[in-house]
């Protein structure tokens, strides 16, 4: 890329998060001509990409389509054809961060939803009663992702007694070690300066479920009614999907934002690491038990289960990482044949020490 080419693309592409590294990377395919850009939306096999010459649509047939982890995703670094009827995208640049998730499908392959994240915005409703577990469940995929989490209860003005407000706040911060936990009003545009603070100069997804205000609090970081909007139900809070693509759109404050569709399901996806995070208390408690593959379910000497008699760690806790690991397993084994053999073993395992255990304490009856 020559000098003159690398500065046009960096005043064009830099609101997006273009840099220099951007730029390294981008170097072989600048040689050969093609322009970079980033992707800002994808539908049916085609994507929108802005670039130094604008915003242009391009077609991805180019990048491996068999594989639903190397489709090109919004967020995406992208080579593009300079001209051509239709335009094509070569190739992607290596990605900094990725959002996978496990489709609802059979064969348990993963779902990209966006890629380069640096701050990752879970919304949730404070409309309806906290569910501490789906929070857990969205912490996990975002820390698996290399993003950073921030966990934002919106509707914050439906709970107008400042001291349910703060329990309320407290009682997330609880599921999310470190991880910051703000209560905002977008209606009354509380919280919002700070948010905007946050997540400014970098590139920021909204996570959450249908009718968790996300529309509504990406409209309020934007500075303008971009997505549309729709009343949620009273019953439950939940709304439909107002939001049916992934968009990237640059803030007002600086940094961009992409918006996505709510989420009903959130399967995890080789999310092990992620899963350690969110539940940092356990894993460190978990190194002081008398055997290292401790299940904290019966076994002497488990420290996770004496902090739950001294009331140190809450038993929901547990239960809740207990659950996405034996999930996270089991979509871990789907594709890995190793870890299959690993699973069957273990199961083999603990299968004849039960059945010995039964043996011996039908002796001892006799």
């Amino acid at each position: 890329m020559t000098s003159t080419s690398r500065s046009t693309a960096h005043s064009a592409l830099s609101p997006y998060g273009w840099d220099e590294d951007w730029a390294d990377a981008f170097a072989p395919y600048a040689a050969e001509g093609l322009l970079p850009g980033r992707v800002v939306r994808v539908d049916r096999g085609q994507c929108d990409v802005v670039t130094p010459d604008g915003v242009l649509r391009a077609d991805t047939a180019f990048v491996t389509p068999h594989d639903p982890l190397r489709v090109v995703c919004t967020g995406d670094w992208v080579a593009v054809e300079p001209d051509g009827n239709p335009r094509y995208v070569r190739t992607y640049l290596p990605r900094r961060t990725a959002f996978v998730r496990s489709t609802s499908s059979k064969r348990s392959e993963g779902q990209i939803l966006a890629a380069n994240v640096d701050h990752a915005i879970v919304a949730v409703s404070l409309a309806v009663e906290l569910d501490l577990a789906r929070v857990e469940r969205f912490l996990a995929l975002a820390w698996e992702s290399g993003a950073q989490p921030l966990v934002v209860l919106t509707k914050a003005d439906l709970v107008p007694d400042p001291v349910t407000l703060a329990h309320l706040v407290q009682d997330v911060e609880t599921s999310a070690p470190g991880v910051t936990v703000l209560a905002v009003s977008a209606a009354l545009g509380e919280g919002l300066d700070v948010l905007a603070a946050v997540v400014g100069g970098g590139t920021a997804v909204l996570l959450g479920q249908s009718g968790a205000g996300k529309s509504t609090l990406a409209n309020a970081l934007l500075g303008e009614d971009v997505m549309d909007v729709q009343t949620t139900r009273d019953a439950d809070g939940k709304g439909r999907h107002t939001t049916t693509t992934r968009n990237l759109l640059v803030m007002p404050g600086g940094g961009v934002l992409i918006d996505t569709p709510g989420l009903r399901g959130v399967g995890l996806w080789d999310a092990g690491s992620g899963v350690g995070q969110v539940f940092a208390e356990i894993e460190e408690l978990a190194r002081d038990c008398r055997f290292h593959d401790c299940a904290h379910e019966s076994e002497p000497g488990c420290a996770v289960l004496a902090a739950i008699d001294d009331g140190e760690l809450p038993e929901r806790r547990l239960e809740s990482y207990r659950k996405l690991m034996r999930e996270n397993q089991r979509i871990v084994a789907k594709t890995d044949a190793r870890l299959r053999a690993e699973i069957r073993k273990e199961w083999k395992r603990r299968g004849a020490i039960g059945k010995a255990a039964m043996e011996a304490k039908r002796g001892h009856l006799r």
